[in-house]
């Protein structure tokens, strides 16, 4: 398997910049995943990486070698798609043996490598069995052993399991991360289901409207997100935001004025100094991490409840009534009754300070 360099990649069409300089490295092996809100450029990103569409500027390497202008099929990369995009007249095993026979590979050679691919995928009883005759999941195993015969340097997946229902999605993830380990394989993933991105990633590229907005392991970006925009997307349910007011600073830690909640004042450790009091901030806190332990707390009237069976999530607003909704996440007994004003206690280590340009406090 070979690693990929994108060098300051963009993409325009006419006078609109889909793609505003893109600088990325992913290292042999590597899962990544390109993740972001529709229309952030992630696909585009990915058939550029494809060469299914022409790079503006900039530069693609795969495996060290610069790959702008080479024919996509020169370019040692498998591309797995949300459509299955299989042959209906064809067999399973014809399917994945199509590209090497289009490509004048030897018939014994041919079977060998669907047979292998079969194996891994667990397949092999439906070799002979057409298209019509397998489920979602199945169909897109075959989808992906099609890929996996050719032996690519890098493996391209754009949004392979939107097609599949919510109980096959969560199958179809572990098997790509146990895929993922047997073959050793780069791959480049794209998503906007930030829980697969968590799951399957090694490494996590956060796109909007065209510029990376963090790129990091899934908990690095989870515990320390480097913008507002980065803390909503990663985690589910998504992170609080609160209207915060600095209050003043003491012993390294911002006291944080929640004008929402009664005025309450949350000490927050931060290292930037010269917070000048009265500068306006959002204060972030995630629906798990208010815990009765905490040593903060705010009051909130219970909206609406959410059983989930091993949590519920608490739906609340400002005993004033003017707060956005906040999301608590609760045991059963901690949960209340909607119309309950509640005491929702955290510990403020756990929360994350943002500046007017959403951009973190540390």
């Amino acid at each position: 398997m070979s690693g990929l360099q994108l060098k300051d990649i963009t993409k325009s069409f006419g006078t609109v910049n889909v793609i505003k300089g893109v600088d990325l490295d992913v290292k042999s092996g590597e899962f990544v995943v390109f993740v972001g809100p529709s229309g952030c450029g992630k696909s585009t990103l990915l058939r550029m990486i494809a060469g299914l569409e022409d790079i503006t500027s900039g530069s693609l390497e795969i495996g060290g070698e610069r790959m702008n202008d080479v024919d996509p099929s020169k370019r040692g990369i498998a591309m797995v798609f949300q459509s299955y995009a299989l042959y209906p007249h064809m067999t399973v095993r014809e399917n994945m043996g199509f590209a090497l026979r289009f490509a004048g590979v030897p018939k014994p050679e041919i079977e060998k490598q669907v047979l292998d691919a079969a194996r891994i995928l667990e397949l092999e009883p439906l070799l002979d069995r057409k298209p019509k005759a397998l489920s979602g999941g199945q169909r897109q195993r075959v989808a992906i052993g099609r890929a996996i015969v050719r032996h690519p340097k890098v493996f391209l997946f754009d949004e392979p399991l939107s097609n599949l229902d919510a109980e096959l999605r969560v199958h179809m993830r572990i098997e790509l991360a146990k895929l993922h380990r047997k073959l050793g394989a780069t791959v480049i993933y794209v998503t906007h289901d930030q829980v697969e991105a968590m799951t399957l990633a090694d490494k996590i590229v956060v796109l909007r409207g065209g510029i990376v907005e963090q790129v990091g392991a899934p908990l690095d970006l989870y515990d320390n997100p480097a913008n507002l925009f980065v803390a909503g997307f990663i985690g589910s349910p998504k992170m609080n935001f609160l209207k915060g007011v600095i209050a003043g600073t003491e012993a390294g830690k911002a006291l944080v004025r929640l004008p929402d909640f009664g005025d309450v004042t949350v000490p927050v450790s931060v290292k930037a100094t010269g917070l000048a009091t009265g500068t306006p901030v959002t204060f972030g806190i995630r629906p798990e991490h208010f815990d009765e332990a905490g040593s903060a707390s705010i009051a909130v009237v219970v909206d609406i409840l959410e059983h989930l069976g091993g949590e519920t999530l608490v739906y609340a607003r400002a005993v004033s009534g003017n707060s956005d909704l906040v999301t608590i996440s609760a045991s059963h007994r901690e949960a209340g009754k909607s119309g309950e004003t509640l005491t929702a206690r955290f510990s403020p280590d756990k929360a994350l300070l943002f500046d007017a340009e959403g951009k973190r406090i540390y």
